[in-house]
């Protein structure tokens, strides 16, 4: 059975205020065109459908479209949703019903009465049946009535629990579609900048890969980059397209999974999406860096360091006449480091705002004004009140 494993779409979300919709309808394509390419025999999307919980009317309509799309390749391939974190359940299973008509199954709850059990899909191949477990992202409080008193005490116990609860039958076929924050034993999956908000500090809402470690294939969403945790079979497909700087080395993409007889080795291959805008970092001078740019990479998103020592005037709206979509001008130079270096000088040592007011300075080549002035007073003040 040929499996394609997407997460994270993220659908609506603003990348430094920049709105990526029109990306994302063309990564969705480009997913429909691969499904045409490739004719998997399922496709999972494991959460984070959308970016905000009560996503924008536009963002309805991408989704929307993409689903379409996908219904309309004959044969029919079957989509298997769940909701993440991100996700409103009430507002994703808007309409499961009808879509399940179209062989489009959505799960965005794990189950709240002792009669319900998890959304289970059952699809065939020449080696029988694959039985598909659908688990949205649970908090232990989700279920925890669900359980005997002091049985459910955190996110690893809660999945257990659950699990358990299936009374899977292991010697058959069985994938996973889950999300969560997996762990193996001490071994975090790799993270990067535009999930860090969401990750729990010291890790709490952690769940050990043991709990899944007996399914055929556990298709996991929550983490941006793609990468196998603990075990090959237990995999993060990362996320179709770049959503931070920080990201600009990943290879986005579709995991295709090749499920073949009871016990045989899991096939996987990575099927590349290139964005239409890159998401990139460039370093150098001004000069450099605006002789850079080129009719086929001025629309990127990019964030960009200057190296210049000397100042320079303005040199965010010198660039703007190059890049179209800047995420942030950085200076990095002996000057800015000395600026902020003087503490190195016994008994000296400047105030937030003085030190800001510098920097400002540096920047524009020019001084604060009363108003901005103004702006960054209140701004400390309000940080030192809350460390008060």
């Amino acid at each position: 059975m040929k499996i394609f494993h997407i997460s994270d779409l993220h659908i609506g979300k603003q990348l430094h205020y920049y709105s990526l919709n029109e990306e994302q309808r063309y990564i969705l394509s480009r997913i429909v065109d691969k499904a045409e390419e490739y004719r998997p025999d399922v496709i999972l999307i494991a959460g984070d459908i959308y970016d905000k919980s009560v996503p924008s009317g536009e963002a309805y309509e991408i989704f929307d479209e993409f689903l379409n799309n996908l219904a309309d390749i004959q044969p029919s391939i079957p989509v298997l949703i769940i909701a993440g974190n991100h996700d409103n359940a009430k507002r994703l299973k808007y309409a499961g019903a009808f879509l399940e008509k179209q062989n489009i199954y959505i799960s965005v709850l794990p189950p709240q009465e002792k009669n319900e059990f998890l959304k289970k899909v059952i699809l065939k191949d020449e080696y029988g049946e694959v039985n598909f477990y659908l688990l949205p992202f649970t908090k232990p409080g989700y279920v925890k009535h669900l359980f005997g008193d002091g049985e459910i005490q955190d996110y690893s116990s809660a999945l257990k629990a659950l699990i358990e609860r299936e009374q899977i039958d292991w010697s058959k076929r069985n994938v996973l579609l889950a999300h969560q924050f997996f762990v193996s034993g001490g071994q975090e999956p790799e993270k990067c900048g535009s999930e860090l908000t969401y990750i729990s500090v010291g890790g709490i809402d952690s769940v050990d890969v043991d709990c899944v470690r007996k399914f055929d294939y556990a298709a996991l969403g929550h983490i941006h980059g793609e990468q196998a945790i603990g075990e090959p079979h237990i995999r993060y497909s990362g996320t179709p397209m770049k959503y931070s700087v920080s990201e600009e080395n990943h290879i986005k993409g579709i995991t295709m999974a090749t499920l073949g007889a009871k016990n045989s080795e899991l096939k996987f291959e990575r099927i590349p999406l290139v964005m239409a805008q890159d998401v990139r970092r460039i370093e150098g001078t001004l000069e450099e860096v605006i002789a850079q740019a080129t009719e086929g990479n001025r629309n990127d998103y990019v964030s960009i360091t200057l190296t210049d020592e000397e100042r320079l005037y303005r040199p965010k709206d010198q660039l703007e006449e190059h890049y179209t979509h800047i995420l942030e001008v950085r200076l990095e130079n002996r000057n800015i480091h000395t600026g902020f270096s003087r503490t190195e000088e016994p008994g000296e040592h400047l105030e937030p705002l003085a030190a800001f007011a510098e920097f400002y300075q540096i920047m524009h080549d020019q001084p604060i004004s009363e108003k901005e002035i103004k702006i960054m007073t209140e701004i400390v003040s309000e940080v030192k009140n809350a460390q008060e």
